[in-house]
């Protein structure tokens, strides 16, 4: 119920956060593209910033509408950069958010990102990098975090909360890193993800609808079926691609880059929303 009210406090609602920020500074925002942090040595006396810096310095010297909006004309919490995350904490107390992900490879990486207020008492999150793991036990994902603790010059003393999902490594009470980060800081206190709980709400709330959970259990056996065969998923993407060039010939589709890929079938998962979609 106390989840449902603070969900139901409409001027906390992320719309109306948004809404106080001006057309302007929306378009402003995406002038810059938002592009990803790229990990290379980006400081200032860098002798090769990597191709993002260069690339969008640039278009920044080449386009006065993107050099009013990026790199030091942009505001200090929307550089789309992060070159020093020690000096942008500084002595501030921190919240570390930890994810799992893996890539096009299959490779595992840990997801890591700091919140923080600084001393305007202004909200800020940095992304601090992608940790490749060998294993996404307990112990190794606690030594990766000490090693970006370490390269950003953080100390795990000034960690005041941990967030992530409720997965046995990550919230363990005996052996998990919620559990190995609090024995050396106690004041580390987690917080289950809150899109997380969201996700599982929705899903289970959801489900209590007879035809919708009907709907996805039959949708679930097809993936089964089709997925345990090769030619059962050739036969599928055949038929896919006849429904696309239809739609798009009776204009009720419409095309661009990066529209109408080929995908894999996925089982679903409850906090990967996307899965259902």
């Amino acid at each position: 119920m106390a989840y449902c009210e603070d969900l139901m406090k409409q001027e906390q609602h992320v719309r109306t956060f948004f809404n106080k920020h001006s057309d302007q500074d929306r378009k402003d925002y995406r002038t810059g593209q938002v592009l990803a942090f790229r990990g290379h040595d980006e400081s200032d006396n860098s002798s090769n910033q990597g191709n993002y810096i260069r690339i969008l310095r640039f278009l920044a010297d080449h386009n006065e509408d993107i050099k009013t909006v990026t790199l030091k004309n942009s505001p200090r919490n929307n550089m789309v950069i992060a070159l020093s995350i020690q000096k942008d904490v500084g002595d501030a107390l921190f919240f570390v958010l930890i994810d799992e992900s893996y890539d096009v490879s299959m490779k595992e990486h840990m997801v890591v990102a700091l919140r923080f207020v600084d001393k305007n008492i202004s909200v800020f999150e940095r992304f601090i990098g992608l940790k490749h793991v060998t294993s996404t036990t307990a112990i190794l994902l606690k030594e990766a975090l000490d090693q970006l603790f370490s390269k950003h010059g953080l100390s795990i003393s000034r960690l005041h909360g941990q967030g992530y999902d409720r997965a046995s490594n990550m919230q363990g009470e005996f052996n998990g890193l919620r559990t190995l980060i609090m024995n050396e800081n106690e004041c580390a206190y987690y917080i289950h993800c809150f899109a997380h709980q969201l996700q599982l709400a929705i899903v289970v709330v959801a489900k209590k609808h007879d035809q919708i959970n009907y709907f996805f259990n039959a949708v679930a056996n097809v993936v089964n079926v089709v997925g345990a065969s090769c030619r059962r998923r050739d036969i599928l993407r055949e038929n896919q691609l006849l429904s696309i060039v239809e739609a798009l010939e009776n204009d009720n589709l419409s095309s661009r880059q990066g529209k109408n890929q080929k995908t894999t079938l996925k089982c679903f998962v409850n906090t990967y929303w996307v899965s259902y979609y």
